[in-house]
């Protein structure tokens, strides 16, 4: 499975969104946007208008991550709005199957996020709903945490999960991937990256998600579970 970059624009500059989504058009997969309501993550980011906005001048498709209460309620809305895959949480979502059908029915993909402490488990007969899982290997809410080696082992699982139902789920990271992580991630089985501050931190984010590519390749392709 091809290994996508998603870099984050949490950790991008706000006031400059635009040329920020711009300076990875050209390398990166998707554009990853965190939608945080200080509920659900004690964070406030940003929503649907700036979603919106946001759609007008971005090249690259958006992976819009919701991390709010009543995901049930709003989820279909960014959908709707033109974003090609939206994320709900586990933890947040009371009526799951109806919002991810209600996702795809709009025409976008639809994720189930799973926080570092969530078993993968009890999620399984899911997974016929799902068009990715997204595993984050930091407590959400802020950009910039170190990563969690701790779900490493849940991601092995995960993807021997999918491969024994035979689907073509993506398994998505986010949170702390890096140089320095993005290898062990993706021999554990991810083959979709969100990189937030290793992309709009460094002097040249392009080749940032460049390089992360590469590592990310390389490591696939010794993995167990791509062969």
């Amino acid at each position: 499975m091809a290994v996508q970059i998603s870099p984050s624009i949490l950790s991008a500059d706000f006031a400059r969104l635009a040329d920020e989504a711009d300076a990875v058009a050209s390398v990166a997969d998707w554009l990853h946007v965190d939608v945080m309501d200080n509920h659900f993550v004690p964070n406030l980011t940003l929503g649907l208008p700036v979603v919106k906005s946001l759609l007008k001048h971005a090249s690259l498709p958006l992976d819009c991550h919701l991390m709010i209460e009543e995901p049930d309620r709003w989820a279909p809305q960014y959908a709707e709005a033109g974003a090609r895959n939206v994320t709900i949480h586990a933890e947040a979502a009371h009526a799951p199957v109806r919002t991810l059908r209600a996702i795809r029915a709009a025409g976008a993909r639809a994720g189930l996020g799973i926080n570092p402490g969530t078993a993968i488990e009890p999620y399984e007969d899911l997974l016929p709903e799902v068009d990715m899982l997204l595993l984050m290997t930091v407590e959400p809410g802020f950009g910039g945490q170190s990563f969690l080696d701790m779900v490493l082992p849940k991601l092995r699982r995960t993807r021997e999960l999918v491969a024994r139902h035979g689907g073509s789920i993506w398994l998505q990271v986010d949170g702390g991937v890096s140089a320095e992580t993005i290898e062990r991630c993706a021999e554990a089985g991810a083959d979709v990256f969100v990189a937030g501050s290793a992309v709009y931190d460094a002097g040249d984010p392009g080749a940032a998600v460049q390089a992360l590519r590469q590592q990310a390749e390389r490591a696939t392709s010794r993995a167990p579970w791509s062969r």
